[in-house]
């Protein structure tokens, strides 16, 4: 049971290759999934990437599980990670492949050896049907509404990559903020598939500061989608130009905004660790 782990600014995978796991497929169970992710019974990351998967469209297929079991639609980070690993795998020949996730396809570039990947992720919508978020009066661009939680009433946009997204721009943020209402955004009911949820700060027209509260992860110090997301919201609204820093506790990411919202993500990647887990790590049920 061979597994990879590499991290995306603090941000950590483990890549499982299904070929490795014969009696896992077509994937792992929920129970799996969970004691492999758990810090302290298992390896210990922020999600499984299950992969690489056949493809119709794309050169490969990857399939992205959250440490609670729940099945992510897109990663930015998660497809960086994984692009590096094909490439140390030597499963790709050519620096520009094509990666097919749930959430749709996206194109990645190898650069310095894997430790610096760009991927083009796809068209941000703002589109409520879309996203989803259910809001009053049918379907619309979903900017600067308002919705209360706990004790406190914030404005936010709500954005799509293929993920959900929850931007709430202000102006300050903190880790403790977003500890706070995090949980109660991410499972609140306007949002029917839950929602990844950014706590936003624009710094100057070039860098904006996010703080993570990811769907079905928890607090995280980097997210390559929440980065994607929230730059383009910022340009949505007029505060950013088209290159963005996108600044994280785990590090930064680059962000180009092109025409339709598309979006081109760079930032690096660091590989962890590969062995071997022990069958002894299963009679845990956590």
């Amino acid at each position: 049971m061979r597994f990879h782990k590499y991290h995306a600014l603090g941000n950590d995978y483990i890549v499982l290759d299904p070929r490795d796991f014969p009696s896992w497929k077509p994937a792992p169970t929920v129970d799996q999934i969970r004691v492999v992710c758990h810090r302290n019974f298992g390896v210990g990351s922020d999600g499984i990437l299950w992969g690489p998967l056949p493809s119709a469209q794309s050169e490969f297929g990857l399939r992205i599980f959250n440490p609670d079991g729940s099945e992510a639609e897109k990663s930015g980070n998660g497809l960086r990670i994984f692009s590096r690993f094909l490439w140390d795998q030597g499963l790709v020949k050519h620096p520009a492949f094509t990666i097919e996730t749930p959430g749709g396809h996206v194109q990645s570039v190898i650069k310095e050896q894997g430790r610096l990947i760009t991927v083009a992720m796809g068209r941000v919508s703002f589109d409520s049907a879309k996203i989803p978020v259910n809001v009053a009066g049918g379907p619309r661009e979903v900017l600067n509404e308002k919705i209360i939680i706990l004790d406190r009433e914030f404005s936010y946009c709500a954005a799509t990559i293929g993920n959900p997204h929850c931007v709430i721009p202000l102006a300050d943020i903190s880790p403790e903020l977003a500890h706070r209402y995090g949980p109660h955004l991410e499972t609140h009911p306007d949002f029917p598939r839950k929602t990844n949820v950014q706590f936003m700060k624009v710094r100057d027209r070039r860098n904006i500061q996010i703080e993570i509260w990811e769907r079905g992860a928890g607090y995280t110090l980097a997210s390559g989608s929440s980065s994607s997301a929230s730059a383009a919201v910022a340009h949505r609204l007029g505060l950013v130009d088209r290159d963005v820093t996108v600044h994280m506790p785990g590090g930064q990411i680059g962000i180009e905004i092109g025409d339709g919202f598309s979006i081109m993500m760079t930032g690096t990647v660091n590989k962890v660790a590969e062995g071997t887990m022990h069958a002894d790590l299963f009679a845990v049920k956590v």
